[in-house]
Parts: structure tokens; sequence; C-alpha cells
């Protein structure tokens, strides 16, 4: 998660002030709710990770087939009375949870319902769910590490306002760009087809971050691009009850 990117859109969006719903409109406190939907085409392995900030480590994780659903709920008023952090789907998993449990895409430790490790790279539905911050929840689409699986993020019985882009929109994109990745960054399954493109440098502008921006662009490509004149990266909604985090096929 990019600290500096969540500040930086919060100063900007209080500046503008434009179409954010008013603290009348706000969500309730009661915490917010995740449902992930697989429609990759494949089992995946729902995986997290934290902020190093005090937010809770999530278990018991759901294993989704394809056509699936599952929901979750945020412990934002737990512990430090925020949550921050990021999930992924862990793809081609086998092995014995607790021993040897490995995923492809994804890997994040040899258990199956939460993760130890840090991911390996893979596509990220990233969030801060902070009730103390009237602009918040935000969240984002990232693919600033790889792209594995193209991802979208919609609010929970929320309508955007009119001339707010920004607020309670859709984040992400529902198509594919494995097939278009350049040949340096592709990784393949063992069939040869396409399993999860690879950004060479998450730092800079590449030929991948290109391809992705051009194919995504209410996404990150790379990790500056929220500094970008008109980028469309980063999203808040104040009226949802939660957020759905849906996995599209990659082929």
């Amino acid at each position: 998660m990019r600290t500096r990117s969540w500040r930086l859109f919060a100063v900007l969006a209080l500046a503008a002030a434009v179409g954010i719903p008013s603290p009348s409109q706000a969500a309730p406190a009661a915490n917010h709710t995740v449902t992930f939907v697989n429609h990759s085409g494949d089992t995946v392995w729902i995986g997290s990770a934290v902020n190093a900030d005090g937010s809770a480590n999530l278990a018991n994780l759901p294993t989704l087939k394809d056509g699936e659903s599952a929901t979750i709920t945020v412990p934002e008023s737990d512990g430090p009375g925020h949550w921050r952090g990021k999930f992924f789907a862990r793809q081609g998993c086998t092995g014995e949870s607790g021993r040897d449990f490995h995923c492809a895409v994804g890997d994040c430790g040899p258990d199956a319902d939460h993760c130890s490790t840090g991911e390996e790279p893979a596509s990220l539905a990233e969030f801060n769910f902070d009730p103390a911050d009237k602009l918040a929840p935000w969240y984002n689409v990232s693919y600033v590490n790889a792209f594995s699986l193209p991802v979208t993020i919609d609010p929970d019985n929320a309508t955007p306002p009119p001339g707010a882009p920004a607020s309670c929109g859709q984040a992400g994109c529902s198509e594919t760009v494995l097939p278009s990745c350049p040949a340096e960054d592709l990784r393949k399954w063992p069939d040869s087809s396409p399993m999860n493109c690879v950004n060479p440098n998450r730092d800079a502008k590449t030929s991948y971050s290109d391809l992705v921006q051009a194919k995504c662009p209410r996404a990150y490509a790379w990790s500056k691009q929220d500094t970008e004149p008109g980028n469309q990266t980063m999203f808040q909604c104040t009226s949802c009850s939660g957020f759905t985090v849906t996995f599209h096929s990659g082929r």
C-alpha cells in the first residue's frame, strides 16, 4: 500500500471539494464488508496483507471455485481503530495447508486460509478503512507489481455523485492484458499459456506500465501514476456499506 498516495489524494479531494458527500451522508460506524466474486475460470485462494500500522492480519479467508462468492467483515473498529491492507487471488495452489501448500501466483506462505509472508507479484485490491477519516473508505486496484488477473472494485449500496468520478466509482478493469504482455515480462503456466505479467520496474514508466495504463486507466500501472495530471487511480466512497471485489478471467 502506498500511504503517500492515500495522503496525496485526500488533500486533493479536500481542496477540490467537488461532489464529496457531506458527513451526514457518511456510512454508519459499523464495520464494512468485502465480498469476493470469482469469475476467473479457475479456483482462487484469497490472500491478504496489511500495512505496518497495527492493522489486524486476517485469517479464515475463503477459497472460491469459479462462480462462487464469499463475504468477510473488515475489522476496522478493532485494535488501532482502522484497517489498511490489500487482497489478491492466489492461483495454481497445491499441497496440504500448514505443510507444503504453495501457489504459482500470489504465494504468501504455507496456509490456505491466510498469509504469513509477503506475497509474490499479483494483481491487488487495496483499501484504507479509517472511521476517523470523513472521506474514507479509500480504495484502488494496483497492477504496480504485476498483472495476474483483471480486478474490479465496486462500492455496495452507494450511488456515484454527479461530476465526481473519484467518488464511489468502479476501480480497475475486467479486461486482461496477459495476451499482450511484453515477452520479457511474461510468466507462463506449464501448458505455456500466459500466467502473470510482472512489472520490471514499479517506480518508472516501462513498456509494461504503458500497456497496463492504456488497457486499464482506472488502476495503478506504476507507483507514481497518481502524480500524473488527470490520473484515475484513487477512489473514495463515504456512503457505501462495503465493496465487491471481482476477479475476472485472465485468458
